[in-house]
């Protein structure tokens, strides 16, 4: 039994199919003219991580063997602790420690007994009445009582009334009970887990191990049949290009199914020229087609997406996607072994219609949500600058942004911090201008040094901000005066946020522990949650206005239904410092910062986990936070930009603002920090500022 747990089985088996899955990927990774290359799409770079996570997943259990000899030879030993939230226990008096010794081992005894019958009586509420067993798909019925949906199906073809009460009942009065469901599901995977011998250990590991390889094996065969239709689609591309290039006149039968695949666009009957894939010289051969003025704008829409058409070549792109692939492999391969499983846990939730639904080329849905993360992460590499607003132009010293916020079209943008003051600037005219003529086209002093900005989702005129004074304000850029002031807050206010959805609702959080909900209807707030630590953060749910999150000093972020505020709807922990920042990707996911140089990201629908993020360094300032669908942004008191993707844990860009750029006189050079990003809605392009009030326009590149 020793020899087979040390030495998993399979071993030769494994080497073999490792060297097989290398042979074959290196004899199809070639450069074909379809498309440029096809190596410039993901499709072929799936099989390398396909083959090297079978790697991954069959030293799992060799992982797995290796923590439990170290967790055993551990026993007894202290834990090394982290850092821990102040006065969480109380230290015990000398009265009491003097005591203590004394004290007789009944009680203690008594206590452990009475756990036992409570945890008893607890696992008798769990059995269902009609099997006793563990209840299975939990219902409720009309007068409370919960069973498993066969058995009380069952009972109820025979008789119409409950079997603990005697009530009329029939299967128009059960409801899911999905609260126990998921309570039972969670205490059932816990018990397994703390009373599975290391035998059952081991086979669930081979288990996972063998539904990975299946999983790779049948993804292998998907990426395969769609490579050979690739090649067939190109054969047939070229015999088409033949025939229309030595007749002419067949111009005239096949344009259309020429459209159709996207190869051509060809007009006329004359002079058709070949069309080079990859060669970029095809608007060379038309001279004066597209005006000056279109040209640059064409120039600038590359700018801001990000893509530098005259620098990177096809080759250098592929260069530059296997370079990013190959430093952040182990995270990818992780990230392809979890998507596969995820999908594959959902399938058998789905009826059997839709279990062997497949995208539009022919993968398993896992294999696809998986080629969506290798497209949007191989795409770029690094950040570069557009443009720049110079800190001896614009502000005063002390020179710190707090906070950057792009309007409803993003069309503007507005900076805030400690110079009191709110400046708006048209992001078009930052861009395209030279960097000593940015002047802002509003301006709007104010009482108090402000720590957040938050635009008006459907008014482009308002923008909300929050003060050191605990004052928020509602301002109208077109008269630059206040609509509103809101001055509840006993303290400084860090955040504040408008409602996605009521355009009439804000929220607002202090170091007075209290976050409140307002409404620009009235003067008073709407809402009050009293919490025991100072708020850090707070924003509504994009796609609705009665979910809140809050980031707490309390080293949590809380969820909140503002239809019962008297506890958090879900509590995130994991955190071992305050929580500055949280912001929501999507209606479901949240992404939150802590001082611990860690970002999160939350699932609020299941109140999951969904990654963390290492790399930049923040223990003690606001350092910004944004995110958009696919990336997540953050700074460093290094001076530096970071930028994530959410399903990889490391990070995928950075960009630093070097010292040199800065003004030289000003001593403490080194000790700048990112203190706010931005990012423009749905494009690459973001806005980062630094505590010496420099603020540089970046843009994600290949």
């Amino acid at each position: 039994m020793t020899k087979t747990v040390t030495n998993p089985p399979s071993t030769s088996h494994r080497h073999s199919a490792v060297l097989f899955f290398h042979h074959f990927f290196f004899f199809f990774f070639i450069r074909t003219p379809k498309l440029k290359s096809l190596t410039t799409k993901p499709h072929l770079l799936l099989l390398l991580l396909l083959c090297h996570s079978f790697i991954g997943s069959s030293n799992a259990l060799i992982r797995t063997q290796k923590k439990k000899k170290q967790k055993k030879k551990k026993m007894g030993e202290i834990p090394s602790t982290g850092a821990l939230v102040p006065a969480v226990k109380p230290e015990p008096s000398p009265e009491s420690a003097a005591v203590e010794p004394s004290l007789p081992p009944e009680p203690q005894f008594q206590t452990t007994v009475d756990e036992d019958v409570i945890m008893e009586d607890a696992d008798k509420d769990m059995l269902c009445p009609i099997c006793m067993q563990i209840i299975k798909d939990a219902f409720l019925t009309a007068c409370g009582h919960s069973f498993c949906y066969m058995c009380i199906v069952t009972h109820l073809h025979n008789k119409s009334n409950c079997p603990c009460c005697s009530h009329y009942l029939t299967v128009s009065h059960m409801f899911p009970n999905f609260l126990l469901d998921k309570f039972l599901k969670k205490n059932s995977s816990s018990q397994m887990a703390n009373t599975a011998s290391p035998f059952q250990n081991l086979r669930q590991a081979l288990e996972q191990i063998q539904s990975d390889l299946q999983y790779i094996k049948e993804d292998i065969n998907s990426v395969e049949r769609h490579k050979i239709e690739l090649y067939r689609g190109k054969e047939r591309f070229l015999v088409r290009t033949r025939i229309l290039v030595n007749d002419p006149l067949a111009t005239n039968s096949w344009p259309s199914s020429i459209d159709e695949h996207g190869s051509a666009i060809i007009n006329g009957a004359h002079s058709v020229p070949v069309v080079q894939m990859g060669s970029g010289n095809s608007q060379s051969q038309k001279p004066d087609v597209m005006p000056q003025t279109k040209f640059q704008g064409l120039q600038r829409k590359d700018a801001y997406s990000g893509l530098d058409l005259q620098s990177v070549t096809p080759s250098a792109m592929v260069v530059a996607r296997k370079r990013q692939i190959y430093s952040q492999f182990n995270e990818l391969q992780k990230c392809y072994l979890r998507k596969r499983r995820y999908w594959n846990r959902q399938s058998h939730k789905w009826e059997e219609r839709d279990r062997n639904t497949v995208s539009r080329e022919g993968y398993n849905l896992g294999l696809e949500d998986f080629q969506s993360v290798l497209s949007t992460f191989t795409r770029y590499s690094r950040l570069r600058v557009l443009a720049e607003l110079r800190h001896g132009d614009l502000f005063q010293s002390p020179n710190i942004v707090s906070s950057i916020e792009f309007d409803r079209d993003d069309e503007l943008f507005a900076t805030a911090g400690v110079s009191r003051r709110i400046k708006v600037f048209e992001f078009s005219s930052v861009v395209n201008e030279p960097e000593d003529v940015h002047c802002p086209i509003v301006e709007m002093p104010t009482r108090s040094k402000l720590s957040c900005l938050s635009w008006n989702k459907n008014m482009k005129n308002h923008i909300a901000s929050s003060d050191y004074e605990g004052i928020v304000t509602v301002w109208d850029i077109t008269t630059c005066q206040s609509v509103m002031e809101y001055e509840e807050h006993e303290k400084r206010a860090w955040s504040v946020d408008f409602s996605h959805t009521e355009p009439s609702m804000l929220v607002s959080g202090s170091d007075d522990c209290k976050v409140k909900i307002w409404c620009t209807k009235q003067e008073a707030s709407v809402l009050t949650i009293d919490m025991k630590a100072n708020i850090c953060s707070v924003q509504y749910n994009p796609g609705s206005s009665i979910y809140v999150a809050v980031g707490s000093a309390d080293h949590h972020t809380h969820y909140y239904d503002l239809r019962n505020i008297s506890q958090p709807l879900h509590t995130f922990s994991g955190t071992s410092k305050a929580v500055s920042y949280v912001k929501f990707l999507s209606n479901y996911e949240l992404a939150s910062a802590s001082t611990d140089s860690t970002l999160r990201l939350w699932d609020v629908k299941e109140n999951l986990p969904l990654g963390t993020y290492r790399g930049h360094t923040n223990e003690k300032n606001f350092v910004g936070l944004s995110v958009n669908s696919e990336y997540i942004a953050c700074g460093s008191e290094t001076n530096e930009v970071y930028v994530y993707h959410k399903a990889i844990s490391k990070p995928m860009a950075r960009y630093k603002i070097d010292s040199s750029e800065l003004n030289e006189n000003e001593d403490g050079s080194g000790s700048y920090f990112i203190s706010a990003v931005s990012w423009k809605r749905d494009s690459p392009t973001m806005l980062a500022a630094n505590s010496q009030g420099t603020l540089k326009v970046l843009v994600l590149a290949a």
